[in-house]
């Protein structure tokens, strides 16, 4: 008896057609990852000289680039940064909203006011134009680049986990642990954060190709990852620059991308409807 709600939790996930199928395109994905070693015929930055701008065909099935290196194995090696984008900037972005979100909720006051104007700045600069200047002062790079997308984006996750700590601190169970004396430390982390769980990770999975796509477009403007990386807005930028001689260059790349995001947020509408049923699906 007590597996039943897990068996039937495992039930809705298979008969959520979102969730079956963004969960099929994101474990694809984690599997060329994976196992890019195994799957790719040519190391990511192997060059053929003699095979430079080559038309996808049986040898190289999606053609090689300007240095003649096998662009199927740069977009599957390219999976890896892809999964490290998802995971580091998910990860950055979780730790500065719920911290953030936690301490404004639960104290509120003078912190709730100057941590929420914050929030709000942010909010009034585009997010792109911020990042950018971030990565302007901090460097260029993939991992700065990650940095600054989480700095722009933590303040969702600081008002979804404000609000909900908001509702929860005045409730009788945290007024009980309050009379036991617990910290505020030990009722936040014990009590509150357990309860915003669903939620945050609903939020993470509509996030994450936001997140995909803004470090992509660093990329891709020539301040995130660096040659000769595999990363597919970097791959894109470049093609750009040999369109009409090889298509293919900005074609795959794209696709691999578009691939990607749309498996997350798939995936994501798929969990929203299994963890939050009043904001089903239509």
């Amino acid at each position: 008896m007590n597996d039943s709600p897990f068996k039937e939790f495992l039930g809705s996930c298979y008969k959520n057609k979102n969730f079956m199928l963004g969960f099929v395109i994101v474990l694809s994905i984690i599997i060329f990852a994976a196992f890019a070693d195994q799957i790719a015929p040519y190391r990511f930055d192997e060059a053929h000289p003699a095979d430079i701008l080559v038309a996808p065909c049986p040898e190289y099935i999606l053609g090689t680039d300007n240095m003649g290196r096998d662009l199927f194995s740069r977009i599957i090696y390219g999976s890896r940064i892809t999964l490290q984008v998802a995971i580091l900037g998910a990860g950055l972005q979780l730790v500065f909203g719920v911290t953030i979100g936690l301490i404004c909720g639960y104290f509120g006051g003078a912190a709730d006011r100057a941590l929420t104007f914050a929030a709000d700045l942010t909010w009034c600069i585009p997010g792109m134009i911020m990042a950018l200047a971030v990565v302007t002062i901090i460097g260029a790079g993939l991992t700065n680049a990650i940095i600054a997308i989480a700095i722009v984006n933590w303040a969702s996750y600081a008002r979804i986990v404000r609000a909900k700590t908001m509702s929860i601190k005045n409730q009788a169970f945290i007024e009980t642990g309050i009379s036991f004396g617990e910290s505020s430390v030990s009722i936040m982390l014990r009590y509150i954060l357990p309860n915003i769980v669903p939620v945050l990770i609903v939020t993470v999975s509509m996030q994450l190709p936001g997140t995909i796509m803004s470090t992509t477009t660093l990329s891709f403007l020539g301040v995130g990852s660096r040659p000769p990386s595999p990363d597919w807005g970097l791959m894109v930028s470049e093609g750009i620059n040999f369109i009409t001689r090889g298509p293919w260059l900005c074609i795959f790349p794209g696709l691999a991308l578009v691939y990607t995001v749309f498996g997350f947020n798939v995936l994501g509408e798929g969990l929203r409807d299994l963890l939050d049923p009043r904001m089903k699906s239509q």
